[in-house]
């Protein structure tokens, strides 16, 4: 299974090695895909010992390269994606290959239908590009060996690229629908949400294939068989509903404008004593304080939970800075942020509170993390 998701930038995973850099992007492999090539060197090795009688324990050796050239077109498939994502401006954390398949991160959400449609359906298309050109190979290779990898490489590509285009989340398919569906109703919402219910949809039938096979062709089904069912269908109805939960959330974040949240601040020096600084705020109405140099430049914002913290008795002998955090770069943000770009600016330097400025470095007033989490839990769902 193929897909693509759209996170903020983070340390490399748990259990994923690095193995190099592809398309602009780090390739990491999860420890899981170890586990699905040794299934794909045990089934491929008979196979292997009658393309070339006599390999005898190398056919387990040729079947687990057989499982890396595989992946290798996964692989292709995801760059594919990291490619034109990055080609409309978008930032591709990291590739990662899985038990399943492979799967690109994108630090953004696409904002338009054309962006998101191209983004997904590029990964499908390259699979049945490498798919076709095998198929055309498999007719002039010899016996062999290499006749099974271009055989499986022919078969695995070309099935990889029809179910993924299956109008369902989380596949690329569904990504198609779901930009269809956008571009039809102006909604991203509601695109979303049908293509997550194709998931859901797709899900189900997986789970029913098996007993629907023997149902229509009398082949009574494997414990395998229903094993993958179950492994697939879990994949599936957990990126469905996995997409319908950030849909909803999504949903929420146009309600969520820095300038609005706004706390109004009073800027005082950051030697003033702190008892002086709250009687000021509290004449001037401000409901947020920051500390400014001599020279008026903002340094830091005080922390509401130190200053609560901070007995009454001691505040006329302590420096106002004392319980004021640094502003640093992450802390300073444009007052124009709004929906997702303020939530994304506040994940990638998590605080309490954060200083607000316009276009010009003006202060505008603090936004704090209480207020933002306020206003998201206020909007209906």
């Amino acid at each position: 299974m193929s897909g693509t998701q759209a996170s903020p930038k983070a340390p490399r995973p748990a259990g994923t090695i690095k193995i190099g850099t592809l398309a602009g992007s780090d390739v990491l492999v999860s420890s899981s895909w170890f586990v699905i090539a040794a299934i794909i060197a045990v089934a491929v090795a008979p196979r292997a010992e009658e393309a070339h009688p006599g390999l005898g324990a190398w056919a387990y050796v040729a079947g687990f390269v057989f499982a890396v050239v595989l992946y290798g077109s996964v692989l292709l498939h995801e760059a594919s994606h990291a490619y034109v994502a990055r080609h409309y401006g978008f930032p591709v954390t990291a590739i990662t290959l899985h038990f399943l398949g492979g799967l690109t991160s994108i630090d953004a959400e696409a904002k338009k239908p054309r962006q998101e449609f191209w983004i997904a359906v590029v990964g499908p298309l390259t699979s049945l590009a490498v798919g076709f050109a095998a198929l055309g190979l498999w007719f002039v290779v010899p016996d062999g060996l290499l006749l099974l990898v271009i055989e499986g490489l022919a078969f695995g590509n070309l099935m990889v690229g029809a179910l993924n285009l299956v109008p369902g989340l989380p596949l690329d398919g569904g990504r198609v629908l779901k930009s269809a569906v956008w571009q039809a109703t102006g909604s991203v919402h509601r695109g979303t949400v049908v293509a997550a219910w194709g998931g859901r949809v797709t899900a189900i039938a997986v789970l029913l294939w098996p007993f629907l096979r023997r149902a229509l062709f009398g082949i009574d089904p494997q414990l395998f068989d229903l094993i993958l069912a179950f492994v697939i269908a879990f994949f599936l109805w957990n990126g469905a509903s996995a997409s319908l939960q950030s849909a909803r959330i999504r949903r929420r974040l146009p309600a969520l404008v820095a300038r609005r949240l706004a706390r109004p601040a009073l800027s005082v020096p950051e030697d003033l004593p702190l008892a002086e600084a709250v009687r000021r705020a509290q004449e001037a109405a401000a409901t947020a304080i920051v500390t400014v140099t001599s020279a008026g430049r903002p340094v830091g914002v005080v922390n509401e939970a130190a200053l609560a913290a901070t007995p009454e008795e001691r505040r006329p002998w302590l420096a106002t800075s004392t319980v004021a955090r640094s502003v640093d770069d992450g802390l300073t943000l444009p007052v124009g942020l709004a929906g997702e770009d303020l939530v994304r600016a506040m994940n990638r330097a998590p605080a309490s509170e954060y200083l607000l400025v316009e276009d010009d470095g003006s202060v505008f007033g603090v936004l704090t993390t209480a207020d933002v989490d306020r206003a998201f839990r206020e909007v209906p769902a």
